[in-house]
């Protein structure tokens, strides 16, 4: 993939996350008195390793998700101009990857329906599908983190959109596949989907497996930034992860904090990488 197309589609990411605000933002204007209520249905508390315990200290309150909804947008948004700015003319086949990881957190903003339901009546069929799409944007981002690792282990930079097509067929193929229920959701505002253990399972395997990549080509380069890069990916993640199951006011800075410094670490490192390329 050549420099100009894979900056164009950073532009189209920098549209898509501005959009995506956009539609949050309008959308939690109009839903915002029918937080409680939408919460109040939730037959589900999120999960996740930091909600876990911090559900034991603190009730679920029903505007934690919109504003961590709202600040995975804007971070995105943020991020996404910010790597356009500082690689724009800086060939890095690594961090296409993670931009697109990056740019899969204006996903997020299609929660948003599920509290909108209330106050603007439209058929379930309509959270099923924005349901769906939440899901591909969520498997996109991870496998886009494995495609990451993929190359700094050394796969030729010349099969960037093939490696961008499977990513995108595999997360379209689990997204259209898994069963989704529009009667049942948790405290995040997410729609009960099956198969959720065995997918957890398999998110933190591709999770170790793309960080043993970047700790090899740690040494097969003999760069120690790819170190630095493969915990930089896994505190992302974390971040990332925390941020999607928040639903009480411990865990967003925790999980801000955590987002912020993978992505700070990774694309850094990158860049310095790659600066005299």
């Amino acid at each position: 993939m050549t420099l100009s197309a894979r900056n164009n589609l950073l532009r189209g990411g920098i549209i898509f996350a501005a959009l995506s605000l956009l539609l949050a933002a309008a959308g939690g204007y109009f839903a915002f008195s029918a937080f409680p209520e939408a919460a109040g249905a939730a037959g589900l508390r999120s999960q996740g390793v930091l909600q876990h315990f911090a559900a034991k200290l603190a009730e679920p309150s029903a505007y934690v998700p919109f504003w961590t909804i709202i600040g995975l947008v804007a971070y995105s948004l943020i991020s996404i101009i910010l790597i356009y700015y500082f690689f724009e003319n800086t060939q890095s086949p690594e961090i296409l990857f993670f931009a697109f990881f990056i740019i899969s957190l204006s996903f997020e903003f299609t929660r948003i329906l599920l509290p909108l339901k209330r106050v603007i009546p439209f058929p379930s069929m309509y959270l099923i599908t924005a349901s769906r799409i939440l899901l591909f944007g969520r498997y996109f981002g991870l496998l886009s983190l494995f495609a990451a690792g993929v190359y700094a282990a050394g796969l030729n930079i010349r099969k960037q959109q093939y490696i961008f097509l499977v990513v995108i067929a595999a997360s379209l193929y689990i997204a259209l596949n898994l069963p989704v229920d529009s009667l049942v959701w948790d405290s995040s505002f997410m729609l009960k989907s099956g198969y959720n253990t065995m997918f957890s399972i398999a998110g933190a395997g591709i999770l170790i497996i793309t960080m043993l990549t970047f700790f090899i080509s740690a040494h097969t380069r003999g760069s120690g930034s790819y170190i630095t890069i493969g915990i930089g990916v896994f505190l992302a993640l974390a971040g990332r992860d925390i941020l999607l199951c928040s639903d009480n006011w411990i865990t967003p800075l925790p999980g801000l904090f955590l987002l912020g410094l993978g992505t700070w670490f990774t694309c850094t490192r990158l860049h310095r990488e790659y600066l005299w390329l």
